[in-house]
């Protein structure tokens, strides 16, 4: 299940921090959930295409904070490489 890969990997959670990861180049996947508003995951997406990162999409907000073992939601979670490139 994919939500599985989430719980068990070094992530970052939250839309600034994904961002970040993506600019730094350590991020491997990214999640985004479906609910989760278009003005912010927009860019993302489109940072994640840049950068030929995969991008799941997970069913709501609420499903992807609980995969990350957090109480609210998330609209975006990457997965990272913990060794700086």
């Amino acid at each position: 299940m994919v939500l599985a890969e989430i719980q068990n990997s070094p992530k970052v959670i939250g839309t600034k921090q994904v961002k970040k990861a993506i600019n730094k180049g350590i991020a491997k996947k990214v999640f985004i959930a479906l609910d989760a508003e278009l003005h912010i995951i927009e860019p993302i997406k489109e940072l994640c295409q840049q950068n030929q990162i995969e991008v799941s999409m997970v069913e709501n907000m609420e499903t992807l904070g609980n995969a990350c073992g957090i109480e609210v939601g998330s609209a975006a979670v990457a997965l990272i490489n913990t060794l700086e490139p």
